[in-house]
């Protein structure tokens, strides 16, 4: 019987040797018909701790290698990463919007029509 591959987008890599793999997929709904996404997680062995949140990566289903892991990464779909940190923005420092011009401009569109 051949072994599973799935692929999804790591959302934790926090533990040693292993990343969190969430998979999604779409499901029609049995009565309404709508189209649901639905998502599950796996734990994958990743050896050598080279694989980081938000790559997106290919699993294979293997045998248990712990209580949780029975799968592991096979390689990167996507080398996009998502980002370790936001930096916040300061509104001061931004351009000031002028709320009272732009509510004449709205009132004398409205107006005019």
């Amino acid at each position: 019987m051949p072994k599973r591959v799935l692929t999804g987008m790591i959302v934790s890599d926090k533990t040693d040797k292993t990343i969190v793999v969430k998979v999604e997929r779409k499901v029609k709904h049995p009565l309404y018909g709508k189209i649901i996404r639905r998502s599950k997680k796996y734990h994958a062995h990743d050896e050598k701790n080279e694989f980081a949140i938000g790559e997106t990566v290919r699993i294979e289903e293997t045998k248990p290698i712990s209580k949780l892991k029975t799968w592991k990464v096979l390689d990167r779909v996507d080398v996009r990463k998502a980002p370790k940190h936001v930096e916040k923005i300061d509104i001061a420092e931004t351009d000031a919007v002028d709320l009272e011009a732009a509510r004449k401009t709205d009132a004398e569109a409205k107006s005019e029509a």
